[in-house]
C-alpha cells in the first residue's frame, strides 16, 4: 500500500540504504519473485563431494560459497569491486579460501575440478583453460531480458538488446570453446515490488541496468509507479535467468546440449 505522503519517505529509506555484499534482504516483505524452478545451490551441492579444487567467480561477498561449507581442500575465489573484496576475504578466509581481485577473462591458475559462476562474469574461453579434465562448470546467470518491465516504466532505455545475452548466446559461446554442454535451462520468473522504496532499492543494486537513473530527474515516472502500487498493490517485472552445467568436450557425451527453458 502508498499513499502521497509517504513517497519522499520512502525514497529516502531507498536511498539511504545499504547492501553488505550481495545481500537483498533489505526488500524482505516488501518486493518477491518465484525465481527459477531450479534451485542453484543445491546443484553446485551436490557437485562439491567429487571436487578437490573449486573456483567461484565473482563471489561478491562470499555469503553463497561460505553457506557450503565445508570446501574442497583446495578453493579459491574472485571478486574485483573493493568493498566486496574485502567482505569477502574476511568472511572466506577462515574457511582456506584464498581470495584474488579480479574477475572477466584473468582467472587464477588452475586447473579447477569445479567451478562456480552465479551471476558473474562468464568469459567461455578463460574457464575452459581453467577447467581439469573431467571438471564441471555450472553457472546461472542474468540474461538481457531481464526486468525489462522497470526500464520502460522508468523511461530509461536498457544499455543491452534484449538478445545480447540469452542462454543459446552462452551456450554456442561455450561450445565454441571447447565446452560440452549438458544441461541449459531458461526462465522467465516474475518479481513483484510492493512499494516504490522497494522499486528504487533495486534499481540502485543493479545500475548498470539503469544508466542516468536518479530519484529527482525521474520524479514525474516514479510518481506514477507510486500511483499504480496504490491502486494494485503491486508492480510486476520478470526475472531472466539460465543455468549451465558443462564440461570439457572430451570429458562428455557427444551428443550435444540438453536444452530446457
Amino acid at each position: 500500500m502508498t499513499t502521497a505522503d509517504g513517497y519522499e519517505k520512502r525514497i529516502a529509506e531507498a536511498q539511504q540504504a545499504t547492501m553488505s555484499g550481495w545481500d537483498f534482504g533489505w526488500l524482505k516483505g516488501r518486493a518477491d519473485g518465484e525465481g527459477p524452478s531450479w534451485d542453484y545451490g543445491e546443484l553446485a551441492r551436490a557437485l562439491l563431494p567429487r571436487a578437490r579444487s573449486l573456483l567461484d567467480i565473482d563471489t561478491g561477498g562470499g555469503e553463497l560459497l561460505a553457506s557450503f561449507s565445508p570446501l574442497p581442500p583446495q578453493s579459491t575465489a574472485t571478486e574485483n569491486w573493493a568493498p566486496n573484496f574485502r567482505l569477502a576475504r574476511q568472511r572466506l578466509a577462515p574457511l582456506g579460501v584464498e581470495v584474488h581481485r579480479t574477475s572477466g577473462s584473468n582467472l587464477p591458475p588452475g586447473p579447477f575440478d569445479l567451478i562456480l559462476n552465479r551471476h558473474g562474469s562468464l568469459d567461455a574461453a578463460s574457464i575452459r583453460t581453467a577447467l581439469a579434465p573431467g571438471g564441471r562448470l555450472l553457472t546461472q546467470q542474468v540474461g538481457s531480458r531481464n526486468q525489462l518491465e522497470l526500464n520502460e516504466a522508468l523511461g530509461i532505455p536498457s544499455p543491452a538488446a534484449p538478445d545480447d545475452w540469452t542462454l543459446g548466446v552462452a551456450v554456442r559461446a561455450l561450445e565454441a570453446a571447447g565446452l560440452h554442454v549438458i544441461t541449459a535451462r531458461e526462465e522467465m520468473s516474475p518479481y513483484t515490488f510492493y512499494d516504490i522504496g522497494a522499486l528504487v532499492f533495486q534499481v540502485r543494486a543493479i545500475p548498470w541496468q539503469f544508466p542516468g537513473f536518479s530519484p529527482l530527474e525521474h520524479e514525474p515516472a516514479l510518481r506514477r509507479l507510486d500511483r499504480h502500487l496504490g491502486i494494485t498493490g503491486g508492480f510486476t517485472v520478470h526475472d531472466h535467468r539460465f543455468l549451465i552445467e558443462a564440461a570439457p568436450a572430451s570429458s562428455g557425451p557427444a551428443s550435444g546440449s540438453r536444452l530446457l527453458g
